[in-house]
């Protein structure tokens, strides 16, 4: 039999670090991760290293086929499996790849020099590969690394994979086990897995061994035992105060989390309507520009005719305006009869009202205006329809290459 060998379980303390440390190396820009998964990585390694305190998370290099060295993270220790009642501990190393957790990671089993890998194994491969069910069903993102563990433990009590490989002494006592037979050379391979049963550290405070025989107990006096209890209590107190002290640390950090991005985004915010106001000052500049230079266009127009106009009295107000064409001009002219026309039935309306005109005389007079009226408001129409249709035609001749 192999002597046993005790397994360490890490403790709050030990827990903690491996916290800190996830959160020290997923902050750095070292691993090939990708930023919007770190969290998810890091939440697999604190729930494994919570359930199974035996596999601690490390960052190592790993060497792909094509040479290609890259850091990656990793859990390294062991996973404990029941094998004919006993509980045993199986070496296993998982390595979270590039594309962890979206693909499954690597898992070997890790054998020391004094044990072998069983063969064949229908899990566990030559190289120590471990391929299980589990791992081939990868499904992001339910799928995790304490459920693999949980898995492996089970394949692994189907059937080991590590065998002990021991050179017996000569001054060695027999074989106690019957079932297995005397080694017959000086190389033997044994039928019973490599790994002790799991055992259990001795209590800082004293306490019994983990190694299986009861040892001989001292007597102690009652202040060695207060004082153990009053440690385990102030350890229990410490320990009760930093849990609480770092969920509160990771609300406070939740909500600068949550004010950072209301900062960002109102930062972003100014910068749109920052780049606005310099838009439109820049507009309103060039419209500035653009009425200075008509402004002394006037100027210039004004200082040129100043002494032209002798008597602005002597200017007829139907040629001071020319139009440009014939249709302006009729347009023109159907427009100032029609407000003339206006005029004057508002003229009769004020002779009916005050008795200086008689009634059957405005009806007639306003009959006769109203359909002059008429007649020079769809001359105007028309003349406008023409005009409309001349700008389109005029439009479409110098746009020629927008025909079809």
């Amino acid at each position: 039999m192999v002597a046993p060998t005790p397994s360490t379980h890490g403790g709050p303390a030990q827990y903690t670090q491996h916290q800190q440390f996830l959160s020290s190396v997923l902050s750095q820009r070292g691993l090939p991760y990708p930023e919007d998964v770190k969290w998810l990585i890091r939440q697999h390694l604190v729930s494994l290293s919570e359930s199974y305190p035996s596999l601690e998370p490390k960052t190592s290099v790993y060497t792909h086929n094509d040479g290609r060295a890259v850091t990656l993270l990793q859990a390294d220790g062991t996973v404990p499996m029941i094998f004919q009642g006993v509980t045993y501990n199986i070496p296993v190393v998982f390595w979270l790849m590039e594309s962890y957790p979206k693909h499954p990671p690597l898992v070997y089993v890790n054998p020391t020099r004094d044990m072998i890998i069983k063969r064949p194994h229908p899990f566990v491969n030559p190289s120590g590969n471990v391929s299980i069910p589990y791992l081939h069903n990868w499904v992001y993102p339910s799928s995790n690394l304490v459920d693999l563990a949980r898995n492996l433990s089970l394949y692994f009590a189907r059937d080991p994979p590590l065998y002990s490989q021991r050179r017996p002494s000569s001054n060695n006592p027999p074989n106690p086990n019957p079932n297995f037979a005397a080694p017959t050379n000086s190389v033997s391979v044994a039928a019973q897995p490599a790994i002790p049963p799991r055992s259990y550290p001795q209590s800082p405070y004293g306490g019994g061994g983990g190694s299986g025989r009861v040892a001989p107990r001292r007597e102690e006096d009652a202040g060695e035992v207060f004082r153990r209890d009053a440690m385990n209590k102030l350890v229990e107190r410490v320990d009760g105060d930093v849990r609480e002290l770092r969920r509160r640390r990771e609300g406070e950090m939740e909500g600068m989390f949550s004010a950072q991005a209301v900062l960002r985004k109102r930062e972003e915010e100014i910068g749109r309507g920052f780049r606005g106001m310099l838009e439109e000052k820049e507009a309103l500049e060039q419209q500035l520009q653009v009425v200075l230079m008509n402004s002394d266009v006037l100027e210039g127009w004004l200082r040129e005719n100043e002494g032209k106009m002798v008597d602005a009295r002597s200017v007829s107000v139907d040629e001071a305006f020319e139009p440009c064409d014939a249709l302006s001009k009729q347009i023109l002219e159907c427009t100032a009869a029609d407000l003339a026309i206006e005029d004057v039935i508002y003229s009769l309306d004020k002779a009916v009202q005050e008795g200086a005109m008689p009634f059957d005389q405005y009806l007639r007079s306003v009959r006769l205006l109203s359909r002059e009226q008429f007649l020079h408001r769809a001359t105007t129409s028309k003349v406008r329809a023409a005009q409309m249709q001349a700008q389109v035609n005029s439009m479409a001749a110098r746009a020629p290459q927008y025909a079809v």
